[in-house]
């Protein structure tokens, strides 16, 4: 099994349909023939007629010059960007919505960027979302929040589109995993956890805030195959995002939870969940009285990752205002600030370098899940 770091005031909506427009302004050419017919009954003024439309036209083509160059070098100007719409790709209330929202917010409050739209179009693991930004093509305005689970939809859900399709902008976060119980839970360690799954692999339900082929579904199946359990024997629940993995979690509808740490941080201190061990090489600072798999005599290491994606085709310029902005969030004190509250790792990268990335994990996913049975 290879091991790979894996393995991305705020104005918000929550929409399946807002959709972003854009506009094409009528060309040049269709105003000036407007201005061209002849004009019989005067020939005398035919020149003059031709020489001040030509004179119309280049004034007029000179300042839609100018407004664009402008929009174009906002990013350079000093202003804060405005315009830039974030989709999240799962239900409110999992990573990616909580990551987009706080970079948002970040964002905004430190007045990198005006007016950034939050909002939700889940399905299908994440790649409706992704099927919209590659239809998107050209709109330097959307992004996409996305990570480690995306990838593995695109081959789970036989998407069409795929991540090689978009604009690499950044990656965020890096974010240990974690092994999740209700309070009531019977299982007070990982052992005993452990032992009680060997003996009744499939009458176990594990669940995941992700559909086959994310992270919240490689965690659990990667764990059975450290503990000896076949991951084929593996009962595993697939939920949309963290947001609804954890009614079930706390319903007691699933022995167990396979997710990013930092979704459960708000249960945990309300003892409402125990997290009975993260997968981090070292014990998370947010967690500190929670063991390792390692510490606890289990040989697994699971990183999860968010970045951002934009639509296929967006100017230079455009993708400059989306990098810049991240950048400037990322060097700020409010996202440090974030980072400590979220227990998230800093990883940040952007553009080639992210592209890179996402190649590398697209083949360790797919060479993951062709071993499970889950991809050609």
């Amino acid at each position: 099994m290879p091991h790979f770091t894996q393995i991305p005031p705020v104005t918000t909506m929550n929409s399946t349909t807002a959709a972003a427009t854009t506009q094409t302004p009528y060309p040049l050419e269709v105003h000036d023939r407007r201005h061209l017919i002849p004009i019989e009954k005067d020939t005398a003024m035919r020149p003059m007629l031709w020489v001040t439309t030509a004179v119309l036209a280049l004034v007029s083509a000179t300042a839609c010059g100018a407004t664009a160059d402008k929009s174009d070098t906002n990013a350079d100007s000093g202003k804060p960007a405005t315009g830039l719409r974030l989709m999240v790709p799962n239900a409110a209330g999992g990573g990616y919505d909580t990551t987009a929202r706080v970079a948002a917010k970040v964002m905004e409050d430190a007045k990198i960027a005006t007016g950034v739209q939050v909002f939700n179009l889940p399905g299908a693991g994440g790649t409706v979302g992704l099927q919209r930004v590659v239809n998107e093509k050209g709109n330097g305005k959307l992004a996409m929040q996305m990570g480690l689970g995306v990838v593995g939809a695109t081959y789970t859900s036989k998407s069409k589109a795929t991540l090689t399709q978009t604009t690499p902008i950044a990656k965020m976060i890096e974010e240990a995993g974690a092994i999740v119980v209700p309070k009531n839970s019977p299982y007070k360690t990982i052992g005993d956890l452990v032992t009680a799954w060997k003996a009744n692999p499939k009458g176990m339900a594990v669940g995941g805030g992700s559909s086959p082929g994310g992270p919240d579904h490689l965690l659990p199946m990667q764990l059975a195959q450290a503990v000896g359990i076949e991951p084929k024997d593996v009962n595993f629940v697939s939920y949309d995002g963290g947001g609804e993995l954890l009614p079930a979690l706390l319903g007691s509808k699933i022995a167990f939870g396979a997710s990013g740490f930092g979704e459960f941080l708000d249960q945990v201190q309300s003892g409402q969940v125990r997290v009975l061990a993260v997968t981090s090489e070292q014990p998370i600072e947010a967690l500190k009285d929670v063991p390792t798999l390692k510490g606890s005599g289990i040989d697994l290491v699971f990183t999860n990752w968010r970045g951002i994606v934009a639509p296929p085709g967006i100017s230079d310029a455009d993708k400059k205002v989306w990098i810049d902005a991240l950048t400037k969030m990322h060097d700020s004190a409010e996202w440090k600030s974030e980072l400590d509250k979220h227990g998230w790792t800093d990883a940040f990268v952007t553009g080639d370098e992210f592209g890179k990335f996402l190649t590398d994990q697209d083949k360790a996913v797919a060479d993951i899940l062709t071993k499970l049975g889950l991809a050609a």
